[in-house]
């Protein structure tokens, strides 16, 4: 599995998110281009410690515990997933600015990749940093296949 951690694999994303235009469609889904931008830099604000999430009750956690491994393994996530409610993005966006944003935040995080302590999940607990790099790998992935990059 890539993990974002890696530089070859920075590059890769970064030259795909630059491949990426305010006309590309999606190839599934119903973000636009420039909500899911906006949606990608999410995660990535979670894992930095920058951005808060509900906690779910005791049962919605367990049920979510069962996704846990999905997040970071080898295997490709499904089109159409829906889109985890705390990472929905409705309003309007800028495609300039959420793409300038979103490539910020993808090099802010693979500047931390020597952290040993990354905070808890409020949702899935404690990840290492090993499983960071590749969940965030995988969903950048999972977008900009969705939008043919």
């Amino acid at each position: 599995m890539k993990t974002l951690f890696d530089k070859n694999t920075l590059e890769e994303i970064q030259n795909r998110l630059q491949k990426l235009t305010p006309e590309t469609k999606a190839k599934w889904g119903k973000m636009s281009i420039n909500q899911m931008l906006a949606h990608c830099q999410e995660p990535i604000l979670v894992s930095l410690g920058e951005k808060t999430l509900k906690k779910p009750n005791f049962l919605m956690k367990m049920i979510y515990s069962r996704f846990k491994k999905s997040l970071y393994d080898d295997i490709p996530w499904k089109q159409g997933l829906p889109t985890a409610p705390a990472y929905r993005v409705f309003e309007t966006k800028n495609f300039e600015t959420e793409r300038s944003q979103l490539l910020e935040l993808i090099h802010k995080i693979y500047l931390s990749k020597n952290k040993t302590h990354w905070p808890e999940h409020p949702i899935f607990g404690q990840y290492t940093g090993e499983q960071i790099g590749k969940m965030q790998y995988k969903h950048l992935d999972h977008h900009f296949r969705q939008f043919g990059v």
